[in-house]
């Protein structure tokens, strides 16, 4: 699709940043290097972006520290400075609720992103918290702002909406994966994301980009007649961390 074509179609609501993505080349399941990360960059910035909030991943399966992330962090924004490439470029994370975690935010060593530092947090997929409210209390006493990643992919809070209700009612935001609106990941999260958009709960969109098949799929969201409606019952926050 031409770009000017793409713009006109979505100018109306595309928001310009983007704050969960896996573009540090090497260092979790996203970008295997930085040929790959530069295209998925280049990917985004031709869809609109503006700004791109980078969240590796923080877990037992990808133990990085801060200081990895920072380092390759560092590394990405100079390859764009060398090749001209003008998009603006932040790091945080994207932390899984484990143990490790627990630890981090007792010693601080945290990524955030926004001045509210918004901290991005993972579930498992399959396996309920042992107990989600200490841990949210955890992060607010901490000084941070929680944000629950992708909350439409977690099997166990599909059968009712009360659960996201519960969870919300907490003090914690929402970010929607853009391709759960096609349903990349699973009719079942296609639904419940559907669910989320329309009773207002959704706080910030993101790519969640690993991989160009990813970034294909992008396309096809910003196409969703929900997705126009996203912006109509909900408080989209991204554009404010321009």
């Amino acid at each position: 699709m031409p770009f000017f074509q793409f713009l006109n179609r979505t100018s109306q609501s595309l928001v310009t940043v983007d704050i969960h993505s896996h573009l540090i080349p090497g260092i979790d399941d996203g970008a295997k290097d930085m040929e790959r990360a530069i295209e998925l960059v280049l990917s985004l910035k031709e869809m609109g972006y503006r700004k791109l909030i980078t969240t590796p991943h923080v877990s037992d399966m990808f133990p990085n520290s801060s200081q990895t992330i920072l380092d390759g962090y560092q590394a990405l924004k100079e390859e764009l400075k060398r090749r001209k490439i003008e998009i603006e470029l932040e790091v945080a994370a994207e932390y899984y609720a484990d143990d490790t975690f627990e630890e981090l935010l007792k010693k601080r060593d945290i990524l955030t992103f926004g001045e509210e530092k918004y901290l991005l947090f993972e579930l498992s997929y399959f396996t309920p918290p042992r107990d989600l409210e200490s841990l949210v209390h955890d992060i607010k006493i901490a000084g941070y702002t929680p944000v629950l990643a992708h909350p439409e992919r977690y099997l166990y809070l599909h059968d009712s909406i009360d659960e996201y209700i519960h969870i919300k009612s907490m003090g914690v935001l929402f970010q929607i994966n853009l391709n759960s609106l096609v349903n990349y990941y699973s009719q079942e999260a296609g639904d419940v994301v559907k669910k989320l958009i329309i009773y207002g709960m959704v706080d910030f969109i993101g790519s969640d980009t690993h991989h160009r098949r990813h970034t294909k799929f992008l396309e096809k969201s910003f196409s969703q007649s929900i997705y126009k409606k996203l912006f109509k019952k909900n408080r989209v926050l991204n554009d404010t961390l321009l």
